[in-house]
């Protein structure tokens, strides 16, 4: 009678209707841990939200409530779960060619003015941080060979990274459905691209000119030297306005002189002490002259 009366309890305090009863403290416990792993603040408007992603893993590991979720994720043996969780709780939306405004802007203020130089031997390096499932980091790549053909054989490289290592294993693999390649073009697509399985492949050229790393940008960053270009586009959106500060004051000083940084539609790499200038809405420049 006890036990019938605390479930019938349990699942009027749930914040959302399901199978499972999802309590305040629940939802809580889920959203500090993503904060403290990933910097991703989940307001309460995102209950239902983390309730449906989180209930698949809730059936798939044969739990019962979410608060034995909750202890699973807290716990030394949770660490395999804890990444369940952050692949199942992030959004990776991305596209070949999205906004394509950004990548015209890179060839023509970034690739040009350096293609000479970089045929002379100059290095070129270009980041992209939250590069999901690899379209952002090749249709850089492709931007990059459009200018420069021969670009997989100079010193051109493309740090591709995101905290999730599902969408890393698919970066690397660089292949398509023939639905997700539709904004390639198709003479593009015939140079730099193979038909595989079921869609289409990056060729070995350009799969050379990326490395996808995972990598936690609230971590420590190991990269060494600077980068002509960064995009972080529609990463930090997901952080609190302290944090979003913090990571545009961390990659400011990453850019080589005269760099770019590429941020969402909706982003502003505003914070106390910047000294990025800006190069349009979502595009910012470091100080000095690319050279």
């Amino acid at each position: 009678m006890t036990s019938a009366l605390a479930r019938k309890n349990d699942v009027a305090s749930s914040l959302v209707s399901g199978e499972f009863a999802f309590s305040d403290a629940d939802f809580k416990a889920i959203a500090q841990l993503l904060y403290s792993m990933a910097g991703i603040a989940l307001p309460d408007s995102k209950a239902t939200l983390v309730y449906s992603r989180l209930a698949k893993r809730l059936r798939s590991l044969g739990l019962k409530t979410f608060g034995e979720y909750c202890d699973l994720v807290a716990s030394p043996e949770g660490e395999d779960e804890r990444l369940m969780m952050l692949a199942a709780l992030t959004t990776n939306v991305t596209r070949f060619f999205r906004e394509p405004h950004h990548f015209e802007h890179l060839q023509s203020q970034v690739i040009e003015p350096l293609a000479a130089s970089v045929r002379a031997g100059r290095r070129l390096r270009i980041w992209s941080a939250g590069c999901s499932t690899g379209q952002e980091p090749y249709s850089i790549a492709l931007t990059i060979l459009k200018v420069i053909p021969e670009a997989h054989r100079l010193d051109v490289k493309i740090l591709a990274t995101d905290i999730d290592p599902n969408v890393i294993r698919t970066a690397r693999a660089a292949t398509y459905p023939q639905d997700l390649v539709d904004e390639i073009p198709p003479a593009m697509r015939g140079s730099w691209m193979e038909r595989s399985d079921g869609g289409w492949t990056m060729s070995a050229s350009v799969r050379g000119m990326v490395t996808a790393n995972e990598l936690n940008l609230m971590n420590d960053w190991p990269m060494r030297g600077s980068f002509d270009a960064i995009f972080c586009r529609n990463v930090v959106i997901y952080f609190d306005e302290a944090t979003q500060a913090r990571m545009w004051s961390r990659f400011a000083p990453r850019l080589s002189p005269g760099g770019r940084l590429y941020v969402g539609h909706s982003e502003r790499a505003a914070y106390a002490g910047s000294k990025l200038e800006t190069d349009g809405l979502t595009t910012y420049r470091a100080p000095g002259v690319l050279a």
